[in-house]
């Protein structure tokens, strides 16, 4: 009878544990800034060598206050963000510029990391992608010959 009694008060204690820590779960979040993105990608699928490889990433403030972005860095310096450097205040929407240097040819798959004081995601990575092709070689003009016994500039 007391294993019974034991085994009884352990179940009705692990139930009550279970019901408290769901009550907290489900609790909301602390006050402060918050953060979400639209988008954690942008594909730029496939372009040519030197065409507009510019995209924005577009932000909320989903939290209770402003919302500041101290720095934003991209993973190499072909990758340049720009960012609001006012606070985003609660309900607003802002938005991350980011250009990639698209005189490279290849793949693209670069990262920047955005630092803020947001509570859910104080540090945030979004990402650019694609492929770069090479820019058509351009047909070269015939050069044109002095005539001869022309005076030749020094």
């Amino acid at each position: 009878m007391k294993k019974l009694s034991l085994s009884f008060g352990l179940i009705l204690a692990f139930v009550f544990a279970s019901v408290a820590q769901n009550t907290t779960s489900a609790a909301p979040a602390a006050a402060g800034a918050g953060v979400e993105f639209e988008k954690d990608v942008h594909d730029f699928g496939t372009m040519k060598q030197y065409g507009d490889a510019s995209t924005e990433f577009k932000f909320t403030n989903t939290g209770t206050a402003p919302l500041i972005i101290s720095n934003a860095k991209g993973s190499c310096g072909c990758t340049v963000p720009s960012w609001p450097k006012e606070p985003i205040m609660p309900g607003e929407t802002a938005v991350i510029k980011v250009k990639y240097d698209s005189k490279r040819v290849g793949p693209i798959n670069k990262s920047v990391t955005i630092s803020s004081n947001a509570t859910n995601e104080p540090t945030k990575v979004i990402r650019i992608k694609g492929m770069i092709e090479a820019a058509p070689k351009e047909e070269t003009m015939p050069v044109k010959e002095a005539p001869v016994g022309a005076p030749v500039e020094k």
